[in-house]
């Protein structure tokens, strides 16, 4: 347990940086499944709108330390390629 002021403030911002990373991290999946959930529908027209919707939120989260770029960039580059392959 911490026990100097000092570790005691960090535990508290810490607790508070836990969450807001994992409500983006939440906000990012939500984006993520209707992506995914669209191409499943097989609606290309529907698939592309939520890959649009889906690429900022990705970034977003890279910008704000909750992802890797290259993580974000790997996501986006697959759900681009199963939309491109939508008939």
């Amino acid at each position: 347990m911490a026990n100097t002021p000092q570790s005691k403030k960090r535990a508290r911002q810490l607790e508070r940086r836990t969450a807001v990373n994992k409500a983006r991290r939440s906000r990012i999946r939500t984006y993520l499944r209707k992506a995914e959930e669209a191409i499943a529908s097989g609606d290309k027209v529907a698939a592309q709108a939520a890959l649009q919707a889906c690429q900022p939120e990705l970034m977003r989260g890279v910008s704000k330390g909750v992802f890797h770029k290259n993580t974000a960039s790997r996501k986006i580059s697959r759900l681009a390629a199963r939309v491109k392959a939508l008939g």
